[in-house]
């Protein structure tokens, strides 16, 4: 089916109908997609640096998605959780030799599965007869937009509006090693992480802190949570941060990438920490339909195909390779930060006009490139896992010139 709209009609109708969440978006109305690129409904293409936000990993009209879902969607689209279906076994069990961890419960977001692991974290320890309900997370963490998982974002721009919050949550300084030491006690049900932080600008934790944590998780019986929505499904060159960091969780997070498009989200738990669910305790209607199954079955067979774990981690470093020489302490750019394909720009903003958004918004106008800027100062690059050499080339000199100007 093809759409005969234009942009402005559906600017028009959007901003009639639908709720003012997203403001101002950018002024591309997304009909098609093919590899790296995004197509508008006048053809022209764009080097998508976003993937739909760490999500497109295999790209846009990747044909083995596309059948399997076809394929799918002829057969069995949906079935409720009262009956078993093959591909939603089967894929716990992928998932589970490809994390390490020991089950799994699908939801259909990466909000819904941190919002099971938050229940599950708390829901372990009364199931050890010992409840614990305090949550711990970090300063300028982003964890979701339910109530919960929104509370445990720590950044009050995205809460403080919805309060009363649910009690219990209390925040970390990101990185702070004493303050971490000072706060694990034994009323700590979880302690939450991102191990590279993801939307407030790719600021990842060091090496140190993350041993840290998982020895005063131990010590002190609290649960090591890791959200690994953003950083999972082989972005960082590894096919979780936690393999990068060479830390296990007692619970884990995926979601994004998972489904290739699909919406998709997982909650991987260690066998101890599965102990906190009984029959009853939790469940979802969508979650782990076949359908979504399916379609994260085929982005795991393509990553193997194509290697892409492995490929993340190259083209992370061609990319860094090639963005190095402007980095300066005097700028335009003063560092790049992350792993693999998760990489955050840092401009400085007495030597970029208009800060990080002026340049997404001259990357886009003059060589269509879909960049996301962050804050005043940061742009965020978390493009699909099968960019090319010659575009991560393009897309860098691109970057180079549109600072320098």
């Amino acid at each position: 089916m093809e759409s005969t709209y234009t942009l402005g009609d559906v600017q028009a109708l959007d901003a009639r109908r639908h709720l003012n969440t997203f403001g101002s978006r950018l002024p591309i109305l997304a009909v098609a997609g093919e590899g790296s690129c995004l197509i508008d409904e006048n053809g022209r293409r764009y080097l998508d640096l976003i993937g739909g936000i760490a999500v497109n990993v295999l790209g846009h009209g990747n044909a083995a998605l596309s059948a399997a879902l076809a394929d799918q969607a002829g057969r069995l689209i949906h079935c409720s959780n009262l009956v078993y279906n093959p591909w939603q076994t089967v894929l716990a069990e992928r998932l589970c030799e490809a994390t390490g961890m020991d089950r799994v419960f699908f939801a259909n977001s990466g909000a819904e599965a941190n919002e099971g692991a938050l229940k599950l974290a708390r829901g372990y320890h009364v199931e050890q007869g010992r409840p614990r309900a305090r949550v711990l997370s970090a300063t300028d963490s982003f964890h979701g937009r339910t109530l919960a998982t929104v509370t445990a974002t720590g950044q009050p721009k995205y809460n403080r509006k919805f309060a009363p919050l649910p009690p219990g949550f209390s925040y970390l300084p990101f990185g702070d090693e004493e303050a971490l030491t000072q706060a694990m006690d034994d009323d700590v049900a979880c302690l939450i992480l991102e191990l590279i932080q993801g939307e407030s600008g790719i600021h990842p934790l060091s090496r140190e802190y993350v041993a840290l944590a998982r020895r005063l998780c131990d010590k002190t019986g609290a649960l090591l949570v890791i959200d690994e929505i953003q950083s999972g499904m082989g972005r960082t060159g590894c096919f979780t941060a936690c393999q990068l960091y060479d830390v296990r969780p007692d619970i884990m997070t995926l979601a994004k990438g998972l489904g290739g498009g699909v919406p998709i989200g997982a909650l991987l738990a260690s066998e101890e920490a599965a102990r906190g669910f009984v029959p009853g305790d939790h469940g979802s209607t969508f979650g782990g339909n076949p359908l979504a199954c399916r379609a994260a079955l085929t982005v795991l067979d393509e990553y193997e195909r194509l290697g892409l774990t492995a490929r993340a981690g190259e083209a992370g470093k061609r990319f860094r390779a090639a963005l190095a020489p402007a980095v300066s302490d005097e700028g335009p750019l003063v560092e790049i930060r992350g792993a693999g394909l998760m990489l955050g720009l840092e401009l400085a903003t007495a030597t970029t006009a208009g800060g990080a958004a002026a340049v997404r918004n001259r990357l886009l106008a003059e060589d269509g490139i879909l960049i996301n800027s962050i804050g005043q100062t940061t742009l965020r690059l978390l493009p699909p896992l099968v960019i090319t050499d010659e575009e991560i080339d393009f897309a860098s000199r691109a970057i180079v010139e549109a600072l320098q100007k």
